[in-house]
C-alpha cells in the first residue's frame, strides 16, 4: 500500500469512527450516566468488536452477505431490534448510575463487542473500507493493514464521545435536564437507524 493510500486510509477511519452513529451516542450518553472510567470496557468492546468485523468482512464474511440476502437482511433485522431496546433503555434512564443500587449499568466490552456485529453503521464501514482499501494483488495483507490502521484509530476517536459525556455530567445533574438528554439521545439513537431503512 502506498503512503497516500494509507494517509487516506487512516483518514476515512477517523472520520467514520469520529462522526455520530450508534456507537458514539450510546458513548456519549454513558459517559453522562456513568462517567468515562466506567465507560471504558464500553469503548474497549467497540474497538475490538468491530476489528473481529473487520477481519471477517476482509476474509471473506461481505461475500457470504451478498450471496444470501435473507442473511443481510435477518443482520439487519437484529441490529434495528437491538437499536430500539437500547434507545429505549436510554430514554428511560433518570439517575446517573453510580452503582449496583441505581438498577443501571454501562455496556459490559463483550455486549459493546456483540453489538458491532448487529449495528449498520459499523457494517457500512467495514464494508466500505474493504471494498476501496484492500488489494486484491495481496488481499491478506491488504486486510490486515485496513485492520490495523482502524484499530489505532477507532478507540481513541470514539473516546472522545466518552469525553464529551463526562463532561456534561455536571450540567445534567439536574434530575430534569438528565430526563430531557436521556429521551434526546434515545430518540437519536432511533433516528439513526433512517439509513438501514432506505
Amino acid at each position: 500500500m502506498s503512503t497516500d493510500a494509507l494517509l487516506a486510509l487512516i483518514a476515512y477511519a477517523f472520520v467514520t469512527s469520529v462522526t455520530p452513529g450508534p456507537n458514539n451516542l450510546m458513548l456519549l450518553a454513558s459517559g453522562v450516566n456513568f462517567g468515562f472510567r466506567r465507560t471504558v470496557p464500553h469503548m474497549l468492546g467497540i474497538g475490538g468488536g468491530f476489528l473481529s468485523l473487520l477481519l471477517a468482512v476482509g476474509l471473506g464474511l461481505g461475500t457470504l452477505l451478498a450471496a444470501f440476502p435473507a442473511l443481510h437482511l435477518g443482520l439487519k433485522v437484529a441490529g434495528g431490534a437491538y437499536l430500539l431496546y437500547l434507545a429505549w433503555r436510554i430514554a428511560a434512564s433518570r439517575s446517573m448510575g453510580q452503582g449496583a443500587e441505581a438498577g443501571e449499568r454501562p455496556m459490559t466490552f463483550l455486549e459493546a463487542a456483540a453489538f458491532q456485529w448487529v449495528n449498520p453503521k459499523a457494517w457500512v464501514m467495514a464494508v466500505s473500507a474493504m471494498a476501496v482499501y484492500a488489494s486484491p494483488a495481496d488481499p491478506f495483507l491488504s486486510v490486515l493493514i485496513v485492520a490495523a490502521a482502524f484499530a489505532a484509530v477507532n478507540v481513541p476517536s470514539v473516546s472522545v464521545w466518552a469525553g464529551f459525556g463526562t463532561a456534561l455530567r455536571g450540567f445534567l445533574a439536574d434530575s430534569a435536564r438528565l430526563k430531557w438528554f436521556n429521551i434526546g439521545m434515545g430518540l437519536l439513537l432511533v433516528a439513526s437507524l433512517w439509513p438501514m431503512l432506505r
